[in-house]
């Protein structure tokens, strides 16, 4: 019972909390990668030699990905787990950047079905996985468009589900290499085959992302902000027993009634993903990473207990030939979510 309780809210939670349970195939939501885990769940707006980060936004493939490998695993509580792999190409006379990758969700062993009355009925199992294709090319050094392919299965306890997705996006980088912009439709698509024939299709968590990353000039740190659900507004919770609900409660302080000045706060910050990435050393090999989702931390609070939901953390540390990474993104008082990603070269230097 344990098991299927878990899953249950990483199906309907996962890192769209605030919307979640509108949708199916919530497992894409998840981080792909120890560095998007580590950056608040979503990291949209950097153009670097990080493979994983395309998974997300196809526009940000480029050739400095050209044979390079990713992989990438999540140990979720339960024995659930969420691993990633892809693969990178530069085809020089055609101007585009390949990729391939493939997320896999398993929700752990054989999980206990029963019935109403809580008798055990056997067991079954619960599997994601999203295969992806992407391409991306560049214009004058500066604008990128990219697109993602994604063929998607979905079985739960021996009903199957399967979809078609795509993800669509353009990055700008200004002259400098400083600054850097992104709009990204991710999970465009629809549902091809229901878990229940006799119901209808289910929608698609499609999104819309607007991300911006800036490096300081003169320090080695560069941030990001990222604006999640563009194409909706409202994307609060309405719970009449919620409890704690102004944006910022001091320690000590008593809850009041919100006005409509705190609700529009509220609902503004929900969209609102926040993270930076400290450089440290002379070719920037080591980084140290931090993340805030306030929507993740508004929906996944405790009423009577302070947790670290919707922060997170990590660091990554990178060679030209290879990288290992670490993040860990916390969702419950009571423990996060530790995920390692490792990325290498291929290509003849």
């Amino acid at each position: 019972m344990r098991h299927l309780t878990i899953l249950l809210v990483l199906i309907s939670a996962g890192l769209s909390a605030q919307v979640g349970g509108i949708s199916v195939y919530e497992f894409l939501n998840l981080p792909n990668s120890a560095t998007v885990a580590a950056m608040g769940g979503h990291h949209i707006a950097l153009m670097d030699d990080d493979l994983s980060l395309a998974a997300r936004n196809p526009s940000l493939l480029n050739e400095r990905m050209h044979q390079r490998a990713a992989i990438s695993h999540a140990f979720h509580p339960a024995g659930i787990s969420n691993s990633y792999l892809g693969y990178g190409h530069h085809h020089d006379r055609l101007g585009l950047t390949f990729q391939g990758g493939l997320q896999f969700t398993n929700y752990g062993g054989d999980l206990v079905r029963r019935d109403p009355t809580g008798q055990a009925q056997g067991t079954f199992s619960a599997s994601d996985f999203a295969l992806t294709v992407g391409a991306a090319r560049q214009f004058e050094g500066r604008l990128s468009v990219g697109a993602n392919l994604k063929l998607i299965s979905s079985q739960l306890a021996g009903y199957g589900s399967f979809g078609i997705g795509a993800d669509l996006a353009v990055h700008y980088v200004d002259t400098s290499g400083l600054f850097g912009i992104s709009l990204l439709a991710r999970n465009a698509g629809r549902q091809l085959g229901q878990y229940d024939a006799t119901t209808g299709r289910e929608p698609m968590p499609f999104e819309l992302q607007l991300g911006i990353n800036k490096e300081l000039r003169y320090l080695p740190f560069r941030f990001s902000l990222i604006y999640r659900y563009l194409d909706r507004w409202n994307i609060l919770f309405d719970d009449p027993e919620g409890e704690n609900n102004s944006l910022f409660l001091a320690f000590g302080e008593e809850e009041t009634t919100r006005g409509a000045g705190a609700i529009f706060l509220d609902n503004l910050a929900r969209h609102l993903v926040f993270n930076g990435e400290l450089l440290i050393g002379k070719s920037r090999n080591l980084r140290l990473r931090f993340g805030y989702n306030h929507g993740m931390q508004r929906e996944l609070r405790l009423r009577d207990f302070r947790s670290g939901a919707g922060y997170s953390f990590g660091f990554a540390f990178r060679t030209k030939r290879f990288s290992i990474a670490y993040g860990r993104t916390t969702y419950h008082i009571g423990g996060g979510v530790n995920q390692l990603g490792l990325d290498f070269s291929f290509a003849k230097r």
